[in-house]
């Protein structure tokens, strides 16, 4: 039987996150222009709380800050790919180096033969080839393949 203290360590950010929270979450990845009171309205609850609620997730990290979306027109020009990254050794380092690559957006770690993917956005094919190169340079990473977004499905 495990005590409740123990349970919580083990908890992610859903997880300690209740109902109103991932609707209000939700909602500011759809608009994060949004006002409190529009997101209130959205909740149906009361603009202090959606405030309230906004202002603890902040406080405690789990709402990090507020992105852009560009409208598609805008991004169209862009080369999109996804870089697919084998390391060997302690992963800080090469984490820590491709993320400040320019044209770098994220960086995730995943399952499976590879060890991260990198979400990558430049204006042109030499930019990607170079940050290709860039990339395979970085003391760690072991080997990449590289996926190049064509457009939706």
């Amino acid at each position: 039987m495990t005590n409740t203290a123990e349970k919580s360590s083990v908890l992610t950010e859903w997880e300690v996150m209740d109902d109103l929270d991932r609707r209000l979450v939700a909602e500011l990845r759809i608009n994060g222009r949004a006002s409190v009171p529009q997101l209130a309205q959205i909740l149906g609850v009361a603009r202090a709380t959606a405030q309230k609620r906004l202002d603890r997730l902040m406080e405690s990290g789990d709402i990090k800050g507020f992105t852009v979306r560009l409208k598609d027109d805008l991004a169209k020009d862009r080369i999109r790919a996804l870089i697919m990254i084998a390391i060997v050794g302690p992963p800080r380092p090469p984490v820590a180096a491709v993320k400040r690559l320019p044209g770098v957006n994220s960086l995730s770690n995943t399952n499976g033969v590879w060890d991260m993917i990198a979400e990558i956005e430049v204006g042109t094919m030499p930019e990607l080839n170079t940050l290709i190169s860039t990339i395979r340079a970085v003391d760690g990473v072991s080997k990449s393949e590289t996926f190049i977004l064509l457009g939706p499905a």
